[in-house]
Parts: structure tokens; sequence; C-alpha cells
């Protein structure tokens, strides 16, 4: 695996780290394997772990009233974290779960800030990302109060044109908040005379 060309294309995404700021990035960081279906974060437990994606994908997720309810989705060169418990002290309101066998690297909230302090790169593209994530929670929540569901499903095809092939259908259900009959419905609609 080659680190240098993935934070190169994380870069490229976000905003592009010096090499000494790479070099100390990859130095803090451990490449870590996990099997699909694996939870890394769990309800209620703090966590200063973050995840850069190399290979795979991951979901956040919350339980109300025993229902499984997606809140996002990462993907490859993308981050992943509870992000209420990585950027706070308190504990996290999701779960984390690797939803394909995934190659990461894990690093913690004390490297983000030293990185962060050190360099001014890492201290942006670290703004970049929070700021991505915030902006796509907003966009979700907006088009789950103003989109009928087949806009929303279309949507989140534009995003993601293969999560289909990636995702559990009722993952993707949930996070459009609406029932799996329902996209069944709008992802084969009857031909009508």
């Amino acid at each position: 695996m080659n680190v240098e060309s993935i934070l190169n294309k994380v870069g490229a995404v976000y905003s592009p780290l010096s090499l000494d700021c790479q070099r100390e990035f990859i130095a803090r960081t451990e490449v870590k394997f996990f099997k699909k279906g694996e939870v890394v974060v769990r309800e209620g437990q703090y966590s200063k772990k973050g995840y850069l994606i190399v290979k795979g994908c991951s979901r956040a997720y919350y339980l109300k009233n025993g229902k499984d309810i997606s809140d996002w989705f990462t993907f490859e060169n993308q981050f992943m974290a509870s992000v209420v418990s990585f950027f706070s002290d308190k504990p996290s309101p999701h779960y984390v779960e690797f939803v394909e066998d995934s190659t990461v690297l894990e690093f913690s909230k004390d490297t983000v800030d030293s990185l962060s302090e050190k360099y001014h790169d890492f201290e942006r593209l670290i703004g970049k990302v929070v700021t991505e994530t915030m902006l796509g929670l907003c966009e979700r929540l907006d088009t789950i109060q103003f989109s009928r569901a087949e806009e929303r499903y279309r949507h989140l095809l534009a995003i993601h044109p293969d999560i289909t092939n990636r995702i559990p259908l009722t993952h993707i259900a949930s996070y459009l908040g609406i029932t799996l009959e329902t996209l069944s419905r709008i992802r084969s609609p009857k031909v009508r005379i």
C-alpha cells in the first residue's frame, strides 16, 4: 500500500499536505483491517480514534426504539469517526461499523491536535473535512425535510452512483428516512399504461 499516494489523493480533495506533514502523519497512524460488520464504536462509548478509509466503507448509525438508523456513510479517501465523541469529551451517540472488509489508517485525536498545531496545512485539511461533514449532514436534513422520497434517492445516487452495490438497501432506506418497501417501489417503478 502506497500511503503517500493515498494522502496525495486526500490532499487533492480537501487540502494538500506538505511532505513533512505527510511523513509525520504516516508515522503516527496504524494500518488496520476490519471485517464487514465489525463495530469499532458503540453508543455511549468514548472514542478518540479516527479512520482514513483506504479501501472499503463504513457507516455511522444510531438506535432509536430498537430501530437502526444510518446517519452517514464514508468511502475510500474519506474520514470516519464518531464526530461528537472525537471532538468533545462526550460519549458517542452513534455506532460506527464497517460495511465492507476495510483497510484504514487509524489515528488518534491527539495526533490531529498535535499535527494541527505544528502544520497549518494539516489544520486546513481537518477544517475542510469537518466542514464537508457538517455540510453533508445539513444537506441530508434538508432533503429529508423538504424532498420527496424519490428525490432523496436520486440525489443520493447522484453523489454515490454505486452505493446500492456497496451498502445494504436496509441501511440506505433508513438513511433516506423511508421504509425498505418504499425504497423497493422507488427502485423498480411499475410501467404505467
